[in-house]
């Protein structure tokens, strides 16, 4: 298994919706810190959208990461098929295998049959391109119709990123997800959660905790993945929750990230 960061990893660092850096970290950086931690890969999501830069700067990317013997991969949000098609050169350029795609409730409403046959146009141009795309289970996207979409269109050139806890949201437990969606699995989110009750006894509340210091059932997910070739992507991310110091949520960040790393390469060493 190739371990790998995810830019998500630095959602704080990056910027988010009201939550900017005055200095966001750049795609370049996201790459060094991936090198630096000895990782294999980096997975730019859409919190860092790799259509925002020029192609010198795609082609710049690659060089470093060919440089360092380290791969990339990209991946967007929401279902447009014009935007995953301006995405597919984008790929090709940094060298990319995986283009995963985060479907949303928006996209849950749509039939099907209807997503399934706008996939297969797709996915022509993203073999000739060398990619595969990654249907990320995401939020409110319920993993039986993912079963569905998949068999739908039944092509190995599309398969799941099989996110640990997403699907929480969207009313299942993350083993169940994992048995639904591990025979179409071809990359990996690696998170890791904790289930705290509130004080005053109002329910409860998931967070995100460094890999490893969760209730994720770790191995399990792992185990479950055994049939997947011995290069799949295991892409590291976090929930880290934002604290009233942003200075010092952005510092956590990467200290989340120390921990979870090392976690990594203890949970796959010799697998």
């Amino acid at each position: 298994m190739k371990l790998g960061l995810g830019s998500y990893a630095f959602r704080w660092n990056i910027g988010i919706k009201d939550q900017q850096p005055a200095t966001p970290m750049t795609a370049m950086q996201v790459l060094e810190v991936a090198h630096g931690h000895g990782l294999a890969v980096v997975q730019y999501a859409d919190n860092l959208p790799l259509d925002r830069l020029s192609a010198d700067d795609h082609r710049a990317l690659k060089a470093r990461a060919d440089a360092y013997g380290m791969t990339l991969e990209l991946g967007t949000q929401g279902f447009n098929a014009a935007e995953l098609a301006r995405y597919i050169p984008i790929g090709q350029r940094i060298g990319s295998t995986i283009l995963r795609v985060a479907l949303d409730a928006e996209d849950a409403r749509i039939p099907v049959p209807a997503l399934a046959a706008q996939l297969r146009e797709l996915l022509p141009d993203g073999k000739a391109a060398g990619l595969r795309f990654a249907i990320e289970n995401h939020f409110n996207y319920p993993s039986p119709r993912m079963v569905e979409l998949l068999d739908a269109v039944a092509d190995d050139a599309l398969g799941v990123c099989l996110d640990v806890a997403n699907s929480i949201c969207a009313g299942e437990w993350p083993m169940d997800t994992v048995r639904m969606l591990a025979p179409y699995a071809i990359n990996l989110h690696f998170k890791d959660y904790q289930i705290t009750p509130d004080p005053y006894g109002v329910g409860f509340r998931i967070h995100g905790t460094p890999l490893g210091e969760g209730r994720a059932e770790l191995d399990q997910v792992l185990d479950a993945l055994s049939h997947c070739p011995p290069d799949l992507s295991v892409i590291l991310e976090h929930w880290l929750p934002q604290t009233g110091d942003m200075a010092a949520t952005r510092a956590l960040e990467h200290v989340w990230l120390d921990r979870s790393v090392a976690a990594a390469k203890r949970l796959v060493a010799g697998r």
